[in-house]
């Protein structure tokens, strides 16, 4: 459960590099930088101390990483600027949790129990209180129906991503073939490297030829560094002993620790409602770490 909390921590400080590196450079090629500086840093490590693309798992990873993050990460970016970063998160971190407690017990069989079921309830009750924003009737119904189909694309990618990441642990331990979760991170990112590159080449092509400029690189590297890097190497550590229906409710508390931050950079204050969320949200999650 520390690679839970770890994963907690490293996510709730990556919304800031993104949101700094998205307005800089724009969010596909925002996101695909990101994913590149983590696959050479993973890479690093992967080929020099653990299985590099090798292992009997590495389809599994890899297609984790085409499902979490390429489709679930892109179309987190595209759900952003129509719905806002408050309710975009919303929806894809409550929906990730629930399709992978749903995925997980239909695939893999893990059933959670009643109190951690409720443990997991309280949490995602929080998030919903802590960040549902004001703005909700502002937004425009076009923006609205393809804002939230492609949240919703997003939490069905993420949630799937994750149990596949429990398969492909399964499936090496099945091999004998002990997985480190450094080596893990970096197949994943292979697979959403892959999916972001075509993706931007597709809709950018002549970005895609074209280098961050240097102001753009603090933020792109800090985004790598608190996401693909030590977040989902923290992530797969987690993965890797426990169920993804715990882990996933853990994880999805981390933008009730990302407003902090912003409000700091943005001199803003969190609303009432936030107060109320995180202390639900924390009672969930303490809940989840006593009885995992």
């Amino acid at each position: 459960m520390i690679g839970a909390l770890g994963t907690l921590l490293c996510f709730a400080v990556t919304p800031v590099f993104a949101r700094r590196a998205a307005l800089l450079l724009g969010s596909l090629q925002a996101n695909f930088w990101r994913l590149l500086v983590a696959a050479l840093l993973l890479g690093t490590w992967a080929h020099w101390a653990g299985r590099g693309v090798g292992g009997a798992a590495f389809g599994w990873f890899f297609l984790g990483g085409i499902v979490g993050f390429g489709v679930g990460g892109v179309a987190m970016f595209q759900s952003l600027p129509r719905l806002g970063s408050n309710l975009s998160t919303l929806i894809v971190q409550c929906g990730s949790a629930i399709v992978a407690a749903a995925a997980e017990w239909l695939w893999l069989g893990t059933v959670l129990t009643p109190i951690q079921l409720v443990c997991a309830s309280l949490t995602l009750a929080g998030i919903i209180i802590g960040l549902l924003p004001r703005s909700l009737p502002r937004i425009a119904p076009s923006e609205w129906n393809s804002g939230v189909a492609w949240a919703l694309l997003s939490a069905l990618g993420q949630g799937f991503g994750a149990v596949i990441s429990r398969k492909a642990f399964a499936t090496a331990a099945a091999w004998h073939q002990p997985m480190d979760p450094g080596t893990a991170a970096y197949q994943r990112v292979l697979g959403g490297l892959l999916i972001a590159a075509l993706v931007l080449l597709v809709v950018h092509p002549r970005r895609a030829a074209s280098k961050p400029p240097e102001r753009a690189w603090p933020w792109v590297i800090g985004n790598a560094l608190t996401g693909p890097v030590l977040g989902v190497t923290c992530f797969q550590w987690a993965l890797r002993t426990t169920p993804a229906g715990i882990v996933q409710p853990i994880v999805a508390a981390a933008p009730l620790l990302t407003i902090p931050f912003a409000a700091r950079l943005e001199g803003s204050r969190p609303r009432a409602s936030y107060y109320l969320g995180t202390i639900l949200a924390v009672a969930g999650v303490a809940g989840l770490l006593v009885w995992h």
